[in-house]
Order: structure tokens, then C-alpha cells, then sequence
């Protein structure tokens, strides 16, 4: 498994696209559709965003072991790694065994999420119509296709945990970019023809097809194929008992950070100004953006640094944390002061009624979004360990985060500032340097370890 600069590279391209593709279509989206329908694609977004929680936390568990399997495990375990190592060979049993229990559970899952939105969604969706102006056969049309895409991209999810855990990064971001590229240009085109919703949800159908399509031609080679025909599957049964506790502990850990990161929303909502809500969602979603991009470098190595867990080289892993950490800062900041210093200005120029938070609240955010930013990263890394130790710290860290926000609206006059004083306070008080210091303790970290990767950092520039 080689990981290289250019599997970076096509990694930041395709987060770029995948935390960006909704934004970059905006402007069309806003010109083009009506405000009701603006609220149904709003509604949409939020429903595949729920439907992706049906996961609960498996896609990266299973590519974590399918990473252990390419690198010669031919045992799995709930927890910690296998002494079992077959000198580096794969066990195609165990694989075929891995690549049965995903198909066999995905698709369980595609069909509960199914049945939940043709019943519960479209009841949903009928009252959101009520008093809807515009086409209800199109709105209904487009509802339809948007279950079908949820569901068939719950089906075939497990073809990113194939990729990844192989170590083809590479090849999975140039599929993603690939792919979301032909998203924007059937999107516009089909906009601008005048389809509404329905060419928005029509162009994501054709780009999960097209990315799935590609994924399993690049996963099951001719050699692939011909070694798993002639292989007998390993126990479903005893694969699925392996992966499903940290699964579910890696379901939690998100369900903790949703719940830190929507709570605000919904209980500011409660009593901030709407238009106060939109600055704070808009200058979030760029800090999210950010967030997404910087630690690029650190995730995209994940797979190999399972690899070297395998193998006992913490000396490597060590060195792709360190210097994944310094890239991450220094895009982070960068991509800060670009949104400090030419925000407003941007928006401006795109004539945008929604406008960025004061200048205190955007170096609140950033404060805010470094911290999540950099235990979220240490949490990577100790999670290759096959091990998940933070999964009651963050539901933990949720609720309190939840309930202060609540506090400093309902019995202070402090306002937006709220949103980021209550999860700051909270990552401060556990998260934000327990983690790190774990990594720290765990690959035995000095501060020559880390001149010595600047250094090394510095001299490859």
C-alpha cells in the first residue's frame, strides 16, 4: 500500500467538491427556483443528511479492517489488533467473509431507510405541501427519486470502505471529483431547462450511479474476481460481532457531534432573529468547509496508518501525524484570515443579502472549529488502533453542550455569542487535550519529534 503527494492532492480536489457542490450551485438554485422550492431542496438536504446516520458509524469500521485484511490479518477483533499475521499475504477468505457481511447488512439498512421515507417521509412531505403553490406532481416526482437515491446510496456504501481500506485513495477522489463534476454540469443544464427540483435530484441520482459504477470496476479487478470466485466466504457471523461494537461507538461519537453541531441551530433559533441565525449558519458552513479541507492529510494517510499498526511501525505513523498536523494548521489559518480579510467582500460583490457574523464572532468560530478540528484528528488516529475511547465523552459532550446553550440564551443577553462560548467551554474542559495527549502518549511524541518534522517539512518546500 503506497500512499503519495498526489493521493493528497485528488483527496483535498474531492473534499473541495463534496463540502462545496451545494454551495457552488447556490447562486443557480437561488435565481432559478422559486423561494418554495429553495425550502424543499433546504428539506431534502437535511433528509439525506439523516439518512447518511443510518450508517451509524460501519463505513469506517469496515474500511479500517479491510485495511487490516490487505495488510495480512486473517483474524478480525472487536478490539485491538490480531497477532495473526500471514507475512503480509491477503486472506481472501476473511475478505470474501468482510465483503458478504457489508452486502448483507447494507442492504437490511437500505431497506428499513426505504420503508421509513415512503411511509413516514412522504407523510411528512404531504403536509410540508398543504398550502405548496407550485407543481405537487413534480414535487412528489422529485421526493420519489430522492428516496431512490438514499436507498441505492445506502446499498452500495460499502464500495468506499473497498476503495479506501485498499489504499486506492487516489482512485477513489478521482472518482468523487469525477463524478461531482458531472453532477454540476447535468444540475445546470437541466436548471436552466427549466426542471426545477427535479433536475437537482435527477443529477444526484446520475452521480451516485456514476461513482458506483466506477468504484466496483476499480475495486473487483479481473485478479480480484477470479481469486474470490475460487474462494470460500469466511463466517458472516463472526465478521459482524468483530466490526459492530466500535461500529456502534463510532455511531454515538457522530450522533455527539450532530448533536453539538445542530443543537445550536435548533435552540438558537428559539430565540435569535432569523436573519442572525442565517449569518451564523452561513459563516459556519464555511468554517465547516474549512474544517473539512484541513485535515486532509492526516485522513487520506488513515488507511496506511492501519497498516502500521499491523506492523508496529509507530515511527511512521508518528511522522504522518506530526506533519499532518502542521499542514492542517497552516491551511486552517490561511483559509481563516482569506475569511476574515475578503468575506464580506466576496459576498458583496455576489450580492448576497446574508452577511458574515462581526469580526469578534468569526475569531469565536474559529477558536471553536480549531479545537473540534484537531481532537477530531487525534480521534483518527486512535481509532486505527481498533479502538473507539471517545464515543461517551462525545455523547457526553453534546448534551452539556446543548443544555448550556440553552442556559446562556434563555438567562443571558450574550445572543450569538452562545453558540460558540457553550462548545467551546465543553471541548476546552475534556475533549480538546485529551485526546491529543493520548496520541501523544501512544506514539511517544517529544518536542524534538516535532522540530525535527518541521524541519523536515520546511526542507521539502
Amino acid at each position: 500500500m503506497k500512499i503519495s503527494k498526489k493521493d493528497v492532492i485528488w483527496s483535498f480536489s474531492a473534499t473541495f467538491f463534496k463540502v462545496a457542490s451545494s454551495a457552488l450551485l447556490l447562486p443557480l438554485i437561488l435565481r432559478m427556483l422559486p423561494a418554495e422550492d429553495v425550502g424543499l431542496y433546504t428539506i431534502f438536504l437535511s433528509v439525506t443528511t439523516m439518512v447518511s446516520l443510518f450508517d451509524f458509524g460501519f463505513s469506517p469500521s469496515f474500511s479500517r479492517n479491510i485495511s487490516y485484511i490487505f495488510s495480512g490479518v486473517n483474524e478480525l477483533k472487536k478490539e485491538g489488533l490480531s497477532e495473526s499475521v500471514k507475512n503480509g499475504k491477503v486472506d481472501y477468505c476473511l475478505l470474501k467473509g468482510t465483503i458478504d457481511s457489508m452486502k448483507w447488512l447494507y442492504i437490511r439498512i437500505a431497506f428499513a431507510v426505504f420503508f421509513f421515507l415512503a411511509i413516514a417521509g412522504t407523510y411528512y412531505i404531504s403536509l410540508v405541501l398543504d398550502n405548496y403553490s407550485g407543481n405537487k406532481t413534480h414535487a412528489y416526482i422529485a421526493w420519489g427519486i430522492l428516496c431512490i437515491i438514499n436507498c441505492y446510496n445506502l446499498y452500495t456504501y460499502y464500495y468506499d470502505s473497498l476503495l479506501i481500506g485498499k489504499g486506492l485513495i487516489k482512485t477513489s477522489k478521482q472518482i468523487i471529483v469525477f463524478s461531482q463534476i458531472i453532477f454540476l454540469l447535468a444540475a445546470t443544464f437541466l436548471l436552466l431547462l427549466g426542471y426545477g427540483l427535479i433536475a437537482i435530484v435527477s443529477s444526484q441520482l446520475l452521480y451516485v450511479v456514476i461513482s458506483r459504477t466506477l468504484s466496483r470496476k476499480a475495486f473487483f479487478t479481473i485478479e480480484l474476481r477470479s481469486k474470490l470466485k475460487k474462494t470460500v466466504s469466511g463466517l458472516r457471523s463472526s465478521v459482524l460481532k468483530s466490526v459492530t461494537p466500535n461500529a456502534i461507538k463510532l455511531g454515538l461519537t457522530i450522533l455527539g457531534g450532530i448533536l453539538i453541531q445542530r443543537s445550536a441551530i435548533i435552540i438558537g433559533s428559539l430565540f435569535i432573529p432569523l436573519s442572525d441565525i442565517a449569518s451564523y449558519g452561513l459563516t459556519r458552513q464555511l468554517f465547516d468547509i474549512l474544517s473539512g479541507l484541513a485535515p486532509v492529510y492526516i485522513i487520506t494517510f488513515i488507511p496506511l496508518i492501519s497498516k502500521y499498526r499491523v506492523e508496529g511501525k509507530t515511527e511512521k505513523i508518528k511522522s504522518i501525524y506530526i506533519k499532518g498536523t502542521i499542514i492542517s494548521f497552516m491551511v486552517f489559518f490561511i483559509g481563516f484570515f482569506i475569511i476574515y480579510l475578503f468575506g464580506e467582500n466576496a459576498l458583496a460583490l455576489l450580492g448576497s443579502e446574508t452577511i458574515l457574523l462581526p469580526k469578534g464572532l468569526i475569531i469565536a468560530a474559529m477558536l471553536v472549529t480549531l479545537l473540534e478540528m484537531n481532537h477530531a484528528s487525534a480521534g483518527n488516529i486512535l481509532v486505527t488502533k481498533n479502538e473507539v475511547p471517545f464515543f461517551k465523552p462525545s455523547i457526553i459532550s453534546g448534551l452539556i453542550t446543548a443544555i448550556l446553550i440553552y442556559v446562556f440564551l434563555r438567562f443571558t443577553d450574550i445572543g450569538l455569542f452562545s453558540l460558540f462560548l457553550a462548545p467551546g467551554i465543553v471541548d476546552i474542559a475534556y475533549q480538546s487535550w485529551k485526546w491529543p495527549l493520548e496520541v501523544i502518549k501512544d506514539l511517544k511524541i517529544s518536542l524534538r519529534d516535532v522540530f525535527q518534522e518541521i524541519r523536515n517539512f520546511i526542507e521539502s518546500l
